[in-house]
This record gives C-alpha cells, structure tokens and sequence, in this order.
C-alpha cells in the first residue's frame, strides 16, 4: 500500500494529500459538532449555576433552535464537502475553464486573453455556488429562522435581495480580479509586493466605503435621533477621545430579529452603527400594532402583523445596556484591536503572496488539478490559497479564534473600569436571550469555535476581581 502510494507521480500525490486532508477537517469539525449536539440534547434542565440568569422555558427554545442548527449544519456540511470533493475528482475546475474560454472565444476573444477568460470562469462558478447554495439557504431562512422566529422576510424580499447581493459582488469581483491578474502578470520578480498592496488598498475602501455606499444597498440607515441615548453615545466617546462623527440605526429588523453593534472608518471619522433591534425603544419587534407599512421592499418585509410582535417578551437593551454594549465595541478600538487585527491579516496576506510567488511556477501542482497543458494565474491563486494553505488556513484560524476571546475579555474590562459592568452583565444576559444562545457547550467545541468567550464566563469575569 505504502510502496503504491510512493510510487504515484507528484501531482497526484498532491491531489490525493487535499482530498484527505479536506475530509480530515471535515470529519474533525464533525466529530467537534457530535460533541455539542449531545450537550443540546441530553442537558434538559438549566443548569443551577444559570438559574438566576435564564427561565426554563428560553433555556429550552434556546436547546431545540441551537439543535435544529447543529443537525442543518451537519447535512449542509456533509452536502458542501461531497460536492467539492466530486468536483475535484470529475475534473469540474478545468471543464468549468474550458467552458469560460468557449464563451470567451464566442465574443471574439481568443486563449491569450487569460484575465478575460479568467472573468468568465469566475462569474460562472460564483453563479454555480449561489444556484447550489440557494436551497440551503432557503431551508435556513424559511425553516429553522422561521419556526424558532427569527426570520422576518417574505420569498420575495428574499429572492430580490439574493439577486441584488449577487449583482453587488460581481460588481466588486471582477474589477478587483481583472487588476490584480494584471499586476501579477506585469510585476515582475517582485509581483507579490504589488499584489499585496494592491489588495491592501482595496481592503481599506472597501472598510471606508462598505457601510455608506454598499450596505445602504440592502438596508435603511437613519441617523439615531437627538435624545438622551446620542447625547449619552456622545459624550461616552468624547471621555475616551473616540473620533465618532455620526451615529446610525440599521433597519436590521427587515430581516431578522437578531441584533448587533459595530463601528467603522478611519482616522478622525469613525461612526457607529446601531441595529434597531439592538434597541428596546426602537426596535419595531416591539410595537404590538406591527411595522409602520411602506412600499416597496418595506411593504414586502412587512408581511402580516404577527411577524412585527415580540417573540421573546421585549426586544432589545435599555439605553443604560446599550452604552455598556458601546462601551465593550470602544473598548476594542481603544486597546487596539482593530489596528492589531488588520495587521495580522495584512501580515498573514503578505506572507500567502510571498509563498504564492515561491510556489507558482511548479508544473505539478496544475497538473494535480487538471491543468496539463496551461498555468493560468486564477486557477494558481485558486489551488494554492485554497488547497495548498489548507493546513495553514485551520492552524491560522484557531489561533485567531484563540485570540479573539482574548481580545473579548480585554473588551469586556475595558466596559467594567468604566463603570458599567452591571449594565454589560445584563445586557449580555438579554442579548443571550434574544439571540437563543446555548449557555452550556461542550469544552472542546468552544475552544475549537467560539470567537466570543462562553456566557457564563464572561459574566464571572465581570463579577470577578478586576484584571490589570
């Protein structure tokens, strides 16, 4: 056995070494999974040590909706990782780009217009996952967010939107790809210094841009009303010389229920985004009369009177919680998170051009794949960020999911030597609820998955002694 596989050519045992390892993380995440589910089912009870935090019956709709995720996640996962692995073994990638080069000759151009044919075949395989990915996403939206009373879009919304965000990417996509081929083709030597620039320069438009430009594309953005909550917003980021220029509320409700906070931009003009949902006296979930009705999309998402009622009691945080939730998201800015993140990542992205342009010119790695005759600069980027980093990838990501509970901790101190640890603690406590989160989990899941600390232990962290 061992003699047959030292025996195989290079290519394919390059091949066969992605496909294993692809099904060792699959069966690894799987295994992790197995773990969680049978805490949602077997811990049938809360727990003592949650009994003041959380009633039976949210612990209970928080158990069946974290299960009915779980098991949906096990079969999207199981689908995902048949299809890329049949994809890999009928030779789909070169079809699919000889596919996009018959197209391309089509409209007259021939095999030495690689950054176009290159555009072809990106636009069709992203048109391949949506229509593959589609009925997931679907059963997602209009089963599980829908029985456990998330989901606040009709078919319609949902379908408009769907083709909206697809024109978006496209849109984004392939400029960016066709001027990165470009600047890999024409770089020279030191291509990979340009090519990470490059997408250095696009990453922070992108961040600069995304929430006045793009994400008003799909949601409502107004300005939080002069009142007690943007004075208080105010003057909370003045005490901490936070930059903020303008404060926001998204019309997160249109579509589900869940809730969130964040801020964005550079230098001296940061702003803060505030879903509605996040809001006690604003969110619309709220109003037993239902939505104020609209037209257009507005009237769609509206849908009948039963979706605008609360489903768990009152949505959303007092203005007193909201501030101590700001109040964690400046923590991060004012530690240096943000800053310390995207270093990580434009150090991570320079290192994966550099290794890029190391491992570009091996015949045997397009060979493993299909590509005998040809060595097209996307395909390369496709089989050496996605494939060859495989490993790379996992171990980078749960050393960043490692210190992103970190950084939540740290965040949450930050709140707590403000003076408003009691308001985080029972913000977290409602936002848990709001958002059906399990508070019990498996300790090797949540040290392989969570990004955010366990509830239960950043609610002792905020009642423990303070933290230098």
């Amino acid at each position: 056995m061992l003699q047959t596989i030292f025996a195989l050519p290079v290519e394919d045992k390059i091949f066969y070494a992605v496909l294993v390892f692809s099904w060792t993380v699959y069966i690894w995440e799987a295994y992790l999974a197995f773990r969680q589910r049978k805490i949602y089912r077997t811990t049938m009870h809360v727990p003592t040590e949650l009994g003041k935090i959380m009633d039976s019956e949210t612990f209970e709709k928080s158990r069946l909706y974290q299960l009915d995720k779980s098991n949906f996640g096990f079969w999207s996962g199981l689908y995902s990782e048949t299809e890329g692995t049949l994809i890999l073994l009928l030779g789909g990638i070169p079809f699919l780009w000889k596919v996009s080069g018959n197209l391309n000759s089509h409209f007259g151009f021939g095999p030495e217009y690689e950054i176009s044919q290159s555009l072809m075949f990106l636009m069709l395989a992203t048109l391949f996952s949506a229509f593959t990915g589609l009925p997931w996403s679907l059963y997602n939206t209009f089963v599980i967010e829908e029985k456990h009373g998330f989901n606040q879009q009709t078919l319609s919304f949902f379908l408009k939107d769907a083709v909206k965000k697809f024109a978006v990417t496209q849109c984004i996509l392939l400029p960016v790809t066709s001027l990165l081929l470009y600047i890999i083709k024409i770089g020279g030597d030191y291509f990979f210094i340009y090519a990470w620039l490059f997408t250095l320069v696009v990453s922070l438009i992108l961040v600069t841009i995304y929430a006045d430009y793009i994400a008003p594309l799909f949601d409502k953005f107004t300005p939080l009303p002069d009142g007690e909550l943007k004075s208080e917003i105010e003057s909370m980021s003045k005490s901490i010389n936070f930059p903020l220029t303008k404060v926001y509320v998204v019309e997160g409700s249109k579509r589900s229920s869940h809730s969130n906070a964040y801020f964005y931009g550079f230098f001296k003009n940061k702003r803060i985004v505030l879903f509605d949902t996040l809001l006690e006296d604003y969110s619309p979930l709220n109003q037993t009369g239902g939505t104020e009705s609209g037209t257009g999309e507005e009237s769609e998402v509206a849908g009948n009177e039963s979706k605008s009622k609360p489903k768990h009691k009152k949505q959303g945080c007092s203005n007193p919680e909201v501030l101590a939730v700001l109040g964690h998201e400046l923590g991060h800015w004012k530690l240096g998170h943000t800053v310390k993140n995207i270093v990580i990542s434009q150090m991570n992205s320079f290192l994966c051009f550099f290794l890029f342009a190391v491992l570009i010119g091996r015949k045997e790695l397009f060979m493993a794949f299909g590509f005998h005759d040809s060595q097209p600069t996307l395909i390369g980027l496709m089989i050496i960020f996605q494939f060859i980093f495989s490993p790379y990838n996992e171990l980078l990501s749960f050393c960043l999911t490692v210190l992103s509970r970190r950084f939540e901790f740290q965040a949450d101190a930050f709140a707590r030597n403000m003076g408003r640890s009691s308001e985080l603690y029972s913000a977290l406590i409602k936002l848990n609820k709001d958002n059906l989160g399990f508070p019990v989990a498996d300790w090797l899941f949540s040290t392989w998955h969570y990004s955010h600390p366990p509830l239960l232990e950043r609610l002792r962290a905020l009642t423990g002694p303070k933290q230098d």
